[in-house]
C-alpha cells in the first residue's frame, strides 16, 4: 500500500452542485483535490501506469483532478477525497496475473449440447397437432 504525503495534493473548498436546500449556496462544502503526477515522490513506473489509466480525471499535463461532494461537511469530503486518491494510485500499482486460453472439458460440452436439445425438444412439442381429416 502506497502512502501519499499531505503536501503533494492541493484540496480546495467549493461550493457543492445539486439540490441542498438553503445551505448549498452558502457553505463550501465541496472538495477539490488536484494531484500533480509527474511531480509526485511516486516511483517512475508508478507514474507511468497512473498516466496510462483511461480515466477523465487525468489531464493532459498529468494533474489528476478529484471531486468530492459527496457528504454534507467538509471535512468528511476531505477524507473521500483522499481515500479516493489512495485507491486510484494503489490500483494502479498492482499487476493483473495474464489470463490463459482455456477449452471446455468434454463432459461440459456434451451437457450442453443435451440441455440445447432437450429445448428444442421441448419447443418443438408446442406446434399445432395435426389433425386427422378424412
Amino acid at each position: 500500500m502506497i502512502t501519499i504525503p499531505e503536501a503533494e495534493y492541493e484540496l480546495t473548498a467549493i461550493r457543492a452542485q445539486g439540490a441542498g436546500g438553503q445551505n448549498v449556496n452558502k457553505v463550501s462544502s465541496a472538495i477539490h483535490l488536484r494531484f500533480d503526477i509527474l511531480a509526485s515522490s511516486l516511483s517512475d513506473w508508478l507514474k507511468q501506469r497512473v498516466m496510462q489509466l483511461r480515466d477523465s480525471r487525468i489531464t493532459d499535463e498529468g494533474v489528476l483532478v478529484l471531486k468530492a461532494q459527496q457528504y454534507r461537511t467538509q471535512e468528511a469530503n476531505k477524507k473521500d477525497a483522499i481515500k479516493r486518491l489512495h485507491e486510484i494510485i494503489n490500483a494502479a500499482n498492482q499487476i493483473q496475473s495474464p489470463r490463459y486460453a482455456t477449452r471446455p472439458t468434454r463432459g461440459s460440452q456434451k451437457r450442453r449440447l443435451e440441455t440445447k436439445m432437450q429445448r428444442g425438444h421441448i419447443k418443438q412439442m408446442r406446434g399445432k397437432i395435426a389433425s386427422e381429416s378424412n
